[in-house]
């Protein structure tokens, strides 16, 4: 990995140089020391600098760094010296050999910006992975060194590292199959790297606290994959979480995502999302909900199992056959550990009853990520990003009005977040079209234009 990202920085900084620029020898010996800095800062960030971690430093760069004594230097000695201790600190800013890359994609239109960044990362995965578990510390250092590269490449590179803000996707009724009618699964899609897919996490509007809450999942799975690859031993890492929150919040859009990502780093054979919910598992006769809910496992083999409003499932009396779906659903997920993901999703309060009606549930459901409701701001994106897709665009006053429609709206308990301003679109299109049809010869901007008064009183 070192020697990759030796080969590959300075093969992209003789390219942002130029005829003329450093010699190729002056670029290596600078990448080399980069990699350096980069590998002690983060060994650096838990403060353990482990035996394992220092014996692999000493045996890399020591013929890389002569003048540094590294070659054949002990752990002990190591640990004794200024080269690893007090070095996390390098990881908080970006470096003057990125910055140089993300200037000359912004004058070039390259991305030699991104060689660094596939590599670096590369690097800070392979060191999380001398540990057996990797440790929080080092999962946090990882997620924010990606957000720090890539929100200095946003915010200095060309126009193409800044992505368009993401609205979350509606539910599609299409994916949710019918309890009589077993949907095959679909056939694999290519794989997809795992950058490009936490870039699209990236993209989705709001939501700081649950992509970060993916990236650490997603780090996590990733080290374990690196280590699997090289005969370390792997501690079981568990797939299925729990999303609570208000409806429209994003939590499909999400798992999803999940979905996706796990198959990038091989956790998941295929990658694809079943969504269902209580009708989609609980049967009206004895015998038939244990069967059912196998079929949606089947359904959802190699990939990801979305159960929606999953704490209905406790709801009813004692004759409800919830309890079976339940009591099934732990079965399946202990049998296909390993082939197929769940993430059940609702209310807080409701999910905190389901994942106590049964023993194995709360083993099985370490995990619970938050969708905390979205800021009028971030509804005012969601709208924005609706209106473009659409080719619609709404003036200042419409702007002024739907603003004050979003500060009003309740926040309470199902507060419909994203669906409500999807409705609050839908509603002010039928208006509009209702005001223009009677316009003779409308103009393309009166087409396009929604404004106030298509919000209604």
């Amino acid at each position: 990995m070192v020697q990759a990202f030796v080969d590959d920085v300075s093969a992209a900084l003789g390219a942002a140089a130029g005829p003329g620029g450093p010699t190729a020898d002056r670029l290596r010996t600078d990448v080399v020391n980069e990699a350096f800095n980069l590998c002690t800062a983060f060994m650096d960030v838990d403060g353990r600098h482990t035996d394992d971690e220092l014996w692999a430093l000493a045996r890399t760069f020591g013929p890389l760094l002569p003048d540094t004594q590294l070659a054949g230097a002990t752990p002990t000695v190591l640990r004794g010296s200024t080269l690893v201790t007090d070095r996390a600190a390098w990881l908080e800013r970006v470096s003057t050999l990125f910055d140089i890359l993300v200037a000359a994609d912004r004058r070039d239109g390259t991305t030699l910006a991104s060689v660094y960044y596939r590599r670096a990362m590369d690097l800070v995965h392979l060191l999380a992975g001398f540990d057996t578990i990797a440790t929080q510390d080092e999962l946090r250092a990882i997620g924010a060194y990606r957000t720090l590269l890539i929100d200095h490449q946003r915010a200095h590179g060309p126009e193409s590292a800044r992505p368009e803000p993401r609205i979350p996707e509606s539910s599609d009724p299409a994916l949710t199959p019918h309890p009589d009618e077993p949907t095959p699964p679909p056939p694999p899609p290519p794989l997809e790297p795992i950058e490009d897919l936490l870039a699209e996490l990236d993209a989705l509007v709001g939501l700081a606290d649950v992509k970060a809450e993916v990236r650490l999942v997603s780090d996590l799975l990733r080290v374990q994959q690196l280590r699997r690859e090289r005969g370390l031993p792997v501690v079981d890492t568990t797939l299925h979480l729990v999303f609570v929150g208000n409806p429209g919040t994003g939590k499909t859009t999400v798992a999803r995502l999940l979905a996706r990502i796990y198959r990038s780093v091989g956790a998941l054979e295929r990658g694809h999302l079943v969504e269902t919910d209580r009708s989609g598992l609980v049967a009206g006769f004895v015998g038939q909900t244990a069967p059912l809910v196998t079929k949606r496992f089947d359904e959802a083999d190699g990939g990801l199992l979305f159960i929606d409003e999953a704490y209905t499932l406790v709801r009813g009396g004692d004759n409800d056959f919830g309890r079976e779906a339940i009591d099934q659903l732990v079965k399946l997920i202990e049998d296909r550990r390993d082939r197929t993901a769940v993430v059940v999703a609702g209310y807080p309060e409701e999910m905190a009853a389901l994942v106590d009606a049964n023993p194995g549930m709360r083993s099985r459901f370490p995990k619970t990520i938050t969708f905390p409701d979205y800021s009028t701001d971030e509804l005012l994106a969601i709208w924005d990003g609706i209106c473009g897709k659409q080719r619609y665009r709404l003036d200042e006053g419409g702007r002024a009005r739907l603003r004050e429609l979003i500060d009003a709206a309740p926040r309470d308990k199902g507060f419909g977040n994203g669906r409500f301003v999807r409705n609050l679109f839908e509603a002010a299109v039928g208006r509009h079209a209702g005001r223009v049809v009677d316009v003779e010869h409308p103009t393309d901007e009166q087409l396009t234009t929604l404004v106030a008064e298509d919000l209604g009183p």
